[in-house]
């Protein structure tokens, strides 16, 4: 069975990129680039531990955001990349961007959509009190944290956990939960095509 070939997309340390490196063959995904937009991302130093080509494609260096989405576009082009999951991936996509892969974008949100949108999900619930949040796999659309849900783990914040306590909770749940839906996310799509 030919492996689907994937980008990821990281802005920061990577550890959800790296999960998705080490559990490739139980995905039935191909790690082909990863991207980012932030020369000191530590996602960078773990593809180069694990072998597995990066680009940085860093915003500020074009003048508007279609030359630099179209030079992401080019890589993931000679890449021949079939799904982009973004795994800490700091900014926002276009919909033109979108467009070139309908359905074929995922990411993975620290809390449970719709609640506690845009980028600071896991520290916004925390300094919320409220006594649940989650993680969530979703479809990227147009809008901020949006798009259709593809999975959804609550998580308990209990009263004495500290903000470090509940971002370890919440890393733990999307390290197994990442996986899981991007296997389910390519079955589905194998069997619609048959």
């Amino acid at each position: 069975m030919t492996k689907t070939r994937v980008a990821v997309f990281a802005s920061g340390g990577g550890t959800n990129f790296e999960n998705l490196v080490n559990k490739q063959v139980e995905t039935g995904i191909e790690i082909v680039v990863l991207i980012s937009d932030y020369n000191p991302a530590y996602a960078i130093q773990r593809a180069i531990n694990k072998g597995i080509d990066y680009i940085v494609v860093e915003r500020d260096k074009y003048e508007t955001k279609a030359d630099f989405e179209s030079d992401i576009l080019s890589v993931l082009k000679m890449y021949r990349v079939d799904y982009i999951l973004l795994a800490g991936y700091m900014r926002i996509l276009s919909a033109d961007f979108i467009e070139e892969f309908p359905r074929r974008i995922i990411n993975i949100h620290p809390s449970m959509l719709p609640d506690f949108k845009g980028a600071n999900g896991i520290e916004d619930a925390f300094n919320a009190g409220v006594n649940q949040t989650g993680v969530t796999v979703h479809f990227v659309d147009a809008g901020i944290d949006t798009g259709e849900i593809i999975a959804q783990v609550p998580v308990d914040i209990a009263p004495d956990d500290t903000l470090a306590d509940l971002e370890y909770k919440i890393h733990s749940i999307e390290h197994q939960l990442y996986p899981q839906a991007v296997k389910m996310v390519l079955a589905k799509a194998e069997e619609d095509k048959q």
